[in-house]
């Protein structure tokens, strides 16, 4: 029986050591143990991966949590599923299609509608990677929904967060956005061949500017709005990318990618943190990468960018380019030839 024991204790040591190194390398918990009963909390992209075990830790804390998803039958299965295992009855499933303006403006007026308050208001959903595919409104994928997407949304929800202030906006971004660069004469990638690499860095660096220009003219307010990187997280994002489809990548790679990559429920944490932590309090305009403040690449510290990207943006989706606050009365431009602009 002793001759088993080394064996043992060796392969019990590995296993040990295995999982402190991967929750140092990616970053450990939220430190924070706040509770947020009686605050209601909107997430996108909430029935699967990061957005779904975020609204599970919200849910544990007492949140009021309303999941917004574009598949409204998985989406109700996963609040049924939280509900369940937090014992908070009020985790909530409504539809929101991010690539469809109308699916936007009507899941914001039913918040709006039926909401008495929003504190926190999440961007989570997106896509990566994809084929060249066109939001209802003809905007690139990418774009349309990681930024014009949330973009609309936040618009329309800020009169009900400015309401019920001290209230928090958190983009998700991706360390993705040092490589990014925005083209403002084809945003949508109507003129030059697609590169779904290169639209998906876009559309993560204009996370970041989003965030940035917000927080300055939110000023005031009581609202904030900080961006996060969430680290490298084992979730459906990635099915586009092709990683882990041959043998070689599976099994030779397969054990350094448990250590490097997180599992949804430690990819939710920067999230939570941000959502939670009362030493957050007042900070706004501000990049983390998963639980540590950092700055952005340079290009996204580019205030005229910024602006830029904001007019842009509000014309595309049909506000007034001094669009704050979901009051602003929606627009309809003109058109011009190959211009995508949401009716």
């Amino acid at each position: 029986m002793s001759k088993y024991i080394l064996p043992v204790s060796v392969v019990g040591t590995v296993i040990g050591v295995s999982v402190l190194l991967r929750d140092h390398v990616t970053g450990g918990g939220c430190p924070s143990k706040a509770k947020i009963k009686g605050k209601t909390v909107v997430i996108t992209g909430a029935n699967t991966g990061i957005g779904k075990e975020t609204a599970r830790d919200l849910a544990e804390r007492g949140g009021r949590i309303i999941m917004g998803c574009r598949d409204e039958e998985k989406c109700e299965a996963a609040a049924r599923e939280i509900r369940r295992d937090t014992c908070n009855h009020h985790v909530y499933a409504r539809r929101l299609d991010l690539a469809s303006m109308a699916s936007i403006r009507e899941f914001a007026s039913r918040v709006n509608q039926e909401e008495e308050r929003v504190d926190i208001l999440i961007n989570n959903a997106g896509v990566m990677r994809c084929p060249a595919w066109r939001t209802e409104n003809g905007f690139e994928m990418q774009f349309g929904v990681n930024h014009l997407g949330h973009f609309l949304l936040t618009n329309l929800l800020l009169d009900k967060l400015k309401s019920s202030a001290p209230s928090r906006i958190i983009n998700l971004s991706s360390l993705a956005h040092i490589v990014g660069e925005m083209d403002f004469d084809d945003l949508n990638w109507e003129k030059k061949k697609y590169d779904t690499k290169k639209a998906y860095c876009q559309s993560k660096l204009a996370n970041v500017l989003f965030t940035r220009e917000l927080a300055g003219r939110l000023q005031g307010t009581g609202v904030t709005v900080n961006a996060l990187h969430p680290g490298v997280v084992a979730t459906d994002l990635g099915r586009h990318t092709g990683m882990h489809q041959s043998q070689f990548s599976s099994t030779i790679l397969g054990p350094m990618f448990y250590l490097l990559v997180k599992t949804p429920v430690q990819g939710a944490q920067p999230s939570v943190f941000l959502a939670v932590a009362e030493e957050l309090e007042g900070v706004t305009g501000r990049y983390f990468d998963v639980l540590k403040e950092k700055d952005p690449a340079p290009q996204a510290q580019d205030r005229e960018a910024a602006g830029r990207l904001w007019e842009a943006s509000a014309r595309l989706v049909g506000l007034s380019p001094d669009a704050m606050v979901g009051s602003v009365p929606a627009r309809k431009p003109s058109v011009s030839v190959g211009q995508c602009v949401a009716q």
